[in-house]
């Protein structure tokens, strides 16, 4: 079997949980079969059977057009660039809107089966307008076409499998819960410190962790105005980058400060994006990991700290919610939403709060602490495996060439 995975995130290009996804997903459907991935980027390599190819993104064709505009035209630019060398697949994998243009149309050229793993939802991320402009209704455009044309769509949680039914027309027997995974052998514990120390971390002290990038989806800011709820001794460490908008960055920058202005000492801001092996150092010091997204198919993030024996407070969303065990591996934090743009709590001082009393009550009890590490390192290592997704995969597909 031949099996082709289209991308805009590929390694070394990788910011966010679907290119987490597609790397190591990659790297266990090679064990299976003949793996071509083609992504955004300049790599051009062969390494543990997987073909990797990158095509250039934002080559400046549409430098004369609105910015917020030309990021969806580059993106479907490279689309077809990616469709520039012929394809030799029994079937293709879309990962993200970025990548559905391509997919769409390796399916209409070569009459091959089309697979759709959802990552996350447009619909469900109406704060991209401030992004990309009436670009936000071209990736829904695309979304929607790919949904509707796939073959097979995989939901990565239960969670997600229910949002596609709730926006889309699209018939239940076609979708296929396959969870987001960890990689055990490289997300476990570690006694290295260089990361922290290089950052001003003390490795010494308890320290609360966040790490995402700086957008309305992973809810920073809400962490942000938590921190003054915290107690006031403990490091509050937030691994933020690559912001959506300014916009965005400049609303963090304006919760930050004033955090410090209230006499917030301890919060450190790592603006840079570290690599795999900080940020495993950051995980496996912290006491707490903090997810206070407002929303999330998965949450990978969680299931990196839990590998890492940490405990997890985070917003009960989504895909987190079938991650992330209430009382046992963490907690989990109700969050009362808008059903309306931009799907904001509807108290936000008081969801802030609750972050801030679930990783209080955490601080104050070491051995609770430790249980919960415990328990999530378990079910991380259990329950995720990244070898069982690709069988699981490698099972939808085969039902698809039947």
């Amino acid at each position: 079997m031949k099996v082709l995975l289209l991308t805009r995130e590929y390694p070394p290009h990788v910011y966010g949980g679907a290119g987490v996804h597609v790397e190591y997903l990659a790297d266990e459907l090679a064990k299976l079969m003949h793996v071509e991935v083609r992504c955004f980027g300049d790599q051009d390599t062969v390494s543990g059977g997987v073909r990797v190819k990158g095509y250039p993104f934002g080559k400046g064709s549409f430098a004369h057009v609105d910015k917020k505009l030309s990021g969806a035209l580059d993106t479907f630019e490279t689309n077809l660039e990616t469709l520039s060398e012929q394809v030799d697949a029994d079937l293709v994998h879309v990962h993200t809107w970025y990548a559905h243009l391509g997919g769409i149309l390796a399916k209409n050229l070569y009459g091959i089966p089309l697979v759709h793993t959802v990552h996350s939802l447009e619909p469900l991320r109406p704060w991209k307008r401030e992004q990309l402009g009436c670009g936000y209704d071209m990736s829904s455009w695309v979304e929607r076409t790919s949904l509707q044309m796939a073959d097979s769509v995989i939901a990565v949680s239960q969670g997600t499998k229910a949002d596609i039914l709730e926006h889309f027309d699209i018939d239940p027997d076609k979708i296929a819960v396959i969870y987001n995974g960890i990689k055990v052998e490289q997300y476990h514990p570690t006694t290295d410190t260089d990361a922290l120390e290089k950052h001003g971390v003390d490795p010494s002290r308890p320290f609360v962790l966040f790490v995402g990038r700086i957008t309305r989806q992973k809810g920073i800011v809400h962490m942000v105005n938590a921190v003054k709820y915290i107690h006031p001794d403990v490091q509050v460490v937030l691994c933020a980058g690559a912001p959506d908008t300014k916009e965005i960055l400049a609303e963090m920058e304006a919760a930050v400060k004033a955090v410090r202005q209230e006499g917030f000492r301890n919060l450190i801001w790592v603006r840079e994006m570290l690599s795999k092996a900080e940020v495993i150092q950051m995980y496996s010091h912290a006491t707490v990991f903090c997810c206070p997204s407002i929303y999330e198919p998965f949450g990978i993030i969680n299931l990196e700290a839990m590998a890492c024996h940490t405990a997890v407070v985070a917003s009960a969303v989504g895909g987190i919610k079938e991650v992330v065990v209430d009382g046992e591996t963490g907690y989990l934090v109700p969050l009362e939403q808008l059903h309306v743009a931009p799907f904001e709590p509807v108290n936000p001082d008081a969801f802030s709060r609750d972050l801030a009393t679930a990783i209080n009550k955490i601080l104050d009890d070491p051995a609770l602490a430790d249980s919960m590490a415990s328990a999530g390192q378990k079910r991380a290592r259990e329950v995720f495996s990244w070898s069982s997704i690709a069988q699981q995969t490698r099972t939808l597909y085969d039902s698809l060439l039947k």
